[in-house]
């Protein structure tokens, strides 16, 4: 007598193919994390070079701004001392003129900002930037 006895299992719970079907649906998870980071980062450089070129064209004509209102100051000083002008309009004026520059600073310290951004979104900030910037933040004296 001879006996063979072959044992081959059909069906062995499905754990194998479970296990494959997990390991696919977290490459797919990984794969489309990957995508929603790279497209955030993306957007997060075009806003930040954005606000980058909108800031310096901003600076400069707040700077015109400035330059405008100095003159107009002056202006209104004169003729106030030669009597064309009266107070309020010498102040207002200077008010004008002290929104203007109000607004420069705003748009400068914004300006700033958005490079730090820009630099920070492209992985180029280091920590000399920050210390400029510690400086540029020191009350004047």
């Amino acid at each position: 007598q001879v006996g063979l006895q072959l044992s081959v299992p059909l069906f062995a719970g499905g754990a194998t193919q479970s296990k494959v079907r997990e390991a696919l649906a977290m490459q797919e998870r990984a794969v489309a994390e990957l995508a929603l980071a790279q497209r955030n980062a993306d957007s997060q450089v075009r806003q930040a070079f954005a606000g980058v070129i909108n800031g310096l064209a901003q600076i400069e004509a707040l700077q015109v701004a400035v330059q405008a209102g100095n003159s107009a100051v002056e202006g209104n000083k004169i003729g106030f001392k030669i009597g064309t002008r009266i107070i309020p309009d010498v102040l207002n004026a200077e008010q004008q003129l002290f929104s203007s520059v109000r607004d420069l600073s705003r748009a400068r310290i914004e300006t700033i900002t958005h490079g730090l951004k820009l630099k920070a979104a492209t992985g180029q900030l280091q920590t000399t930037d920050l210390a400029a910037l510690e400086l540029l933040l020191e009350p004047l004296q």
